[in-house]
């Protein structure tokens, strides 16, 4: 579907191109946007009516519509969004509880996807089951969490780039979104709040090392050697675990930023005593962070979770490896097919069918 106009907001507000615009206009358009998330010019009720008609007939302000909303039991929501081309993407608000009754959000996670689709493959994963469609622009990326705001009626403390799609694969749009995330005129995130996660694209790790701000990293890394890793990952062909490895330690070495090893556990596969020792030699090796991840059921899928007794002794193995820190991440959203993993191109019957 082609597309007339652009879409303001791939743009940062300093290339906005208004002519004759005076910079106190640039700057109310900027606050509506980033402050109070409004992403239609006609609300902008302290712009002429001539200018706001004159903006909506030259420039999208907004990338996406809500095209269906999900709640789980656990309070977490999933967003399928349909975008100007009618594509679609999802991404996922996840709230954290306090109190003992866990009755109280204390802040909310989003789960932000950079591209329709996936090209990577990885075999657990619901992304990529369709292939790769397209890279999401700058827009699209910043859309998702102005609007995720908007419907949670509060702050977003925490984004982590972990949705559909291989975040480092799209960097030329993903850099200067974070930009804007950063930015305190933007939508003022600090870098400590925000987690990229990638599969091991080695050359794209490197390149965000010189990154400016202290972003964090996580490795999906899913084995403990060549072997196991390459079951479930076809990127391993391309970057092995010694690489990938090496890497990271470049990484860590350029940032003096502690990184995090993810590793979906599934049933005979990558669950045994050997993947575990591997998996505290490499954090140790790293001075990483290690993050379980039962695997979540994907439909069309063979793949199984371990038993808990299993998934607890792999993690009590991991530990007794003394990495710096061992956590069990337990779903969020499982019944909405929202947890890691599950997230697909997908499209209710009453829409609009996609163009894919």
């Amino acid at each position: 579907m082609k597309l007339t106009k652009p879409l303001l907001i791939d743009s940062p507000p300093e290339k906005w191109n208004f002519e004759d615009l005076p910079s106190y206009r640039v700057s109310q358009i900027q606050q509506w946007v980033f402050e109070k998330g409004t992403l239609h010019f006609e609300e902008m009720s302290n712009l002429p009516a001539n200018l706001r008609q004159r903006l909506q007939e030259e420039y999208d302000l907004n990338p996406m519509e809500i095209a269906r909303e999900q709640g789980s039991v656990d309070t977490t929501q999933k967003f399928l969004w349909k975008l100007r081309d009618h594509q679609f993407i999802e991404s996922v608000l996840i709230p954290a509880t306090e109190g003992t009754k866990g009755v109280r959000a204390s802040r909310l996670t989003l789960c932000v996807s950079t591209q329709v689709g996936c090209a990577l493959g990885c075999k657990f994963c619901a992304s990529g089951l369709d292939g790769l469609k397209r890279n999401l622009s700058t827009g699209e990326i910043l859309g998702q969490i102005i609007l995720a705001r908007k419907k949670a009626g509060r702050r977003i403390d925490n984004l982590v780039f972990m949705g559909m799609g291989e975040p480092l694969a799209n960097l030329p749009a993903l850099l200067p979104a974070l930009d804007q995330i950063l930015s305190p005129d933007g939508l003022g995130i600090g870098a400590r709040h925000i987690t990229l996660s990638t599969s091991g694209l080695v050359p794209k790790i490197l390149e965000l090392a010189n990154y400016p701000a202290q972003i964090r990293l996580a490795i999906s890394l899913h084995g403990g050697d060549d072997e196991t890793r390459r079951k479930i990952m076809p990127i391993n062909d391309r970057y092995p675990m010694d690489e990938l490895l090496k890497a990271c330690e470049k990484f860590i070495e350029m940032r003096k930023k502690m990184i995090t090893l993810e590793y979906i556990l599934i049933k005979d596969i990558n669950d045994d005593v050997r993947q575990a020792k591997l998996l505290a030699e490499h954090a140790r090796r790293l001075n990483a962070k290690v993050n379980l991840i039962p695997y979540n059921k994907v439909e069309g899928l063979e793949w199984e979770r371990p038993s808990q007794e299993k998934i607890l002794a792999f993690k009590k193995t991991v530990a007794e490896g003394n990495p710096p820190r061992v956590t069990l991440r337990m779903e969020k959203g499982h019944d909405i097919d929202a947890a890691c993993g599950q997230l697909r191109l997908r499209e209710t019957k009453s829409e609009e069918p996609s163009t894919s």
